[in-house]
């Protein structure tokens, strides 16, 4: 179940589509967990094999292509339907035969998006040097520079990310509150 409303996530893609808009790129290839949370709320730890939130400019959500083994996390976690939710074969998995990101490439091009300009995250850090190699070798062109694009969109906080955060910091408050009154000489960590 997502953390925010429906709504709450539109505008979120809404914003970033601006952002594409200004450098030329139709296609955001999205793979920084906490960027593919905020677009979707997709919350997984599955960042340890390749994956992507795919941002296309006349698309009204976002697509979700991770591994086939992680597609009920996305199920449970995102606001997408269910249609933007693809997992890829597990034979794509640490192989030098076949990448993930070929995957990717092609279901860009089969959905008549070829054309498009792409861009990626090229700094993030699960987006890695075999990941622009195979994506940029499958889809047969370059791809344009979006690092940073939606973690400036980030810093605009919503009024119901305002909330939640003022929210987590009573927690924080409380939790220290109680931790300084229980701390004394000779009282273990542990106890504490």
């Amino acid at each position: 179940m997502a953390l925010f409303t429906r709504e709450e996530y539109l505008e979120r893609i809404a914003q970033t589509k601006k952002a594409m808009l200004e450098k030329a790129i139709e296609i955001l290839v999205v793979c920084d967990p906490a960027n593919m949370n905020y677009l979707t709320g997709y919350d997984g730890w599955s960042f340890y094999v390749p994956q992507a939130v795919l941002v296309v400019d006349d698309k009204q959500e976002p697509v979700w292509i991770g591994r086939m083994m992680d597609l009920n996390g996305a199920k449970h976690t995102a606001f997408l339907k269910e249609e933007n939710m693809i997992g890829y074969p597990e034979d794509h998995v640490q192989t030098d035969v076949i990448h993930p990101m070929n995957f990717i490439a092609d279901f860009i091009k089969d959905k008549g998006w070829g054309h498009k300009n792409v861009g990626v995250e090229t700094d993030a850090y699960y987006y890695t040097a075999r990941s622009d190699r195979e994506l940029r070798k499958t889809l047969g062109k370059d791809l344009l520079d979006g690092n940073l694009l939606v973690n400036w969109v980030r810093l605009i906080k919503s009024d119901n990310e305002i909330n939640l955060m003022k929210k987590a910091g009573m927690i924080a408050e409380n939790v220290m509150s109680t931790a300084l009154s229980k701390l004394k000489p000779g009282v273990r960590e542990c106890d504490v």
